[in-house]
Parts: structure tokens; C-alpha cells; sequence
């Protein structure tokens, strides 16, 4: 069975926490991802690396870092 079919209404299922990263830090500056998300991680000497070790051990900040990419990826396809 495919991971697909067991858990179909997760839109991040498959998604890796580095290619969601990539992604904001390609759409949006540092300075708008930090003003978007209140962290450290993203306004002081920022880096994908330095953010993937803080929202990997961080639920709350990796969740609000997810909750922006699906509104960012939704809205680049015209979804609502």
C-alpha cells in the first residue's frame, strides 16, 4: 500500500521539512519570513540550517512554518 493511500487528507505527507524551508526562503525574504513568524531563528544571522535544527526540536515554530507554506503553496495555485 502506498503511503498516499494511508494518509490521504495530510496535504504535508511526503513533504520534507528542508524542501518546505527552501521554498519560503525562495518566496519570501529572511526580514518577511521573520516579521510572518516571530523567531530568532529567522532574524538574527539566518540560515536553512540554523532553522532546520531550531523547528526539528521546536513543535510549536515548525507548526506555524507549516501552517505559512500550505497558505503560500495554496495560494500560488489559486487555491483559497
Amino acid at each position: 500500500m502506498s503511503d498516499f493511500k494511508t494518509q490521504p487528507n495530510n496535504p504535508l505527507h511526503g513533504v520534507k521539512l528542508a524542501d518546505i524551508m527552501a521554498f519560503l526562503v525562495e518566496r519570501y525574504t529572511w526580514e518577511e519570513l521573520a516579521a510572518k513568524i516571530d523567531i530568532n531563528c529567522f532574524k538574527k544571522d539566518p540560515s536553512v540550517k540554523s532553522s532546520l535544527k531550531f523547528l526539528r526540536r521546536t513543535p510549536w515554530a515548525r507548526t506555524k512554518v507549516e501552517q505559512l507554506y500550505l497558505r503560500a503553496v495554496n495560494k500560488a495555485s489559486g487555491k483559497k
